[in-house]
């Protein structure tokens, strides 16, 4: 989906080394892990139940007592901001019998208790405190303060919101993106209007979109369009450096080896044209590279380019589904300019995504082959084996 980035130092001699191993075969991760239903449930309780899961902007979740839900999984969940606009999250779920409390996608609280809808039960906004029943009586014993929401860990960073499904887990900012942000920097993020949200459901697990989004072996086959305003991506690369012989080519100003967009080229857009809209903050060096990425593992990438800013979040549904939502972020200016045509790179990025996602699907459909073990990393694709690494890191009982 979004490939490529400029990488720091060490970030670059890390995937260095990965790409130099992968010159000897290696295989993929188990062609089972994408659509066994017992490991889809292992990586739901160790992976998706403890690392940062990307919600929702936090300009966007609106004024107090606005909420979202989300679905993680079977799990059922609710971002919410209290009656003084901090923001809460919980299980989306009554502690009497285990309704849905919240059941729209998003919406506000016409109170500051959250009410079941089934037998309404009230909780305190702001803490989940059980404030009361409905019974005519409570039971012996019974006692509200043993009966809060099941509270979730929040955090924001930029204005993004994230939870964590286990509500005592350490929260590091510095440790959230697997593809560093500081390239990011000069995106104003926090300031920046959402003009659109687009949502997809992939026939395909999850892991089948990282393994895409980390490679360019398909793009001239998948993204003539893109590799048309990519040149190097012609080349089936993501870095320059990332062919033998990389180095004769140092200081040439054809894109198809320096990298960045086509001659002329500024953003992301059907006609490449950043519509006079370029992000006055950015400098010429994040101009040059033509997009940037940071990814934080397992939900969500966000790509930085000259004229706005696109966050993707993916979110498992099954072993074999997947929800996609994609938001489109550009600056006031660009927002209320009446020569600024929003549809210019939204198109161009669903154009795209669509092509992913018909690619990713075919690689799901072809995992169920009965030999297939595993597959096979070409050495380009250093990327896609540092986010295998990164999936065995998280199942401490590797069982391949």
């Amino acid at each position: 989906m979004a490939k490529g980035a400029v990488m720091n130092k060490l970030e670059r001699s890390q995937l260095l080394e990965d790409y130099n191993s992968l010159k000897q075969a290696e295989a993929s991760l188990p062609a089972r892990w994408y659509f066994e239903d017992a490991h889809y449930r292992r990586e739901l309780a160790e992976i998706w139940r403890k690392n940062w899961i990307y919600v929702c902007r936090a300009r966007d979740l609106g004024d107090a007592l606005s909420y979202r839900t989300v679905e993680i999984g079977d799990q059922n969940l609710v971002v919410l901001r209290d009656g003084t606009g901090a923001l809460k999250a919980f299980h989306n779920t009554c502690r009497h019998r285990g309704s849905i409390l919240c059941a729209k996608r998003q919406g506000r609280l016409k109170s500051k208790l959250i009410v079941c809808p089934y037998h309404q039960w009230s909780y305190a906004v702001n803490n989940g405190r059980l404030v009361k029943t409905t019974s005519f009586a409570e039971p012996i014993g019974f006692e509200k303060s043993d009966y809060p929401l099941f509270r979730l860990a929040i955090e924001e960073w930029r204005g993004l919101i994230f939870i964590n499904l286990d509500r005592n887990a350490t929260w590091d900012a510095g440790k959230l993106f697997e593809r560093e942000a500081s390239n990011l920097a000069n995106h104003p993020i926090e300031e920046m209007v959402t003009v659109h949200e687009w949502r997809k459901i992939m026939d395909c697990n999850w892991k089948t979109f990282w393994e895409n989004f980390n490679e360019c072996l398909h793009c001239p086959n998948v993204h003539p369009e893109l590799s048309d305003l990519v040149p190097m991506y012609r080349r089936r690369i993501v870095d320059p450096r990332d062919v033998p012989g990389w180095q004769d080519r140092i200081g040439e100003d054809d894109p198809r080896y320096r990298g960045g967009l086509r001659t002329g080229g500024e953003t992301w857009s059907m006609d490449g044209s950043a519509q006079g809209q370029v992000i006055a903050s950015l400098t010429p060096e994040d101009l040059a590279r033509g997009q940037t990425y940071a990814s934080a593992l397992p939900s969500m990438f966000v790509g930085g380019y000259a004229d706005h800013v696109r966050i993707v979040r993916l979110l498992p549904l099954s072993a074999e589904r997947t929800e996609l939502v994609a938001e489109w972020l550009v600056t006031e200016q660009a927002a209320t300019a009446e020569d600024y045509d929003v549809s210019q790179i939204v198109d161009f990025a669903i154009l795209v995504m669509e092509q992913d996602l018909a690619a990713c699907e075919l690689n799901q459909r072809g995992l169920h082959a009965a030999p297939l073990e595993h597959g096979v990393l070409m050495p380009e694709e250093y990327h896609v084996k540092n986010f295998h690494n990164w999936v065995r890191r998280q199942l401490p009982d590797d069982d391949e």
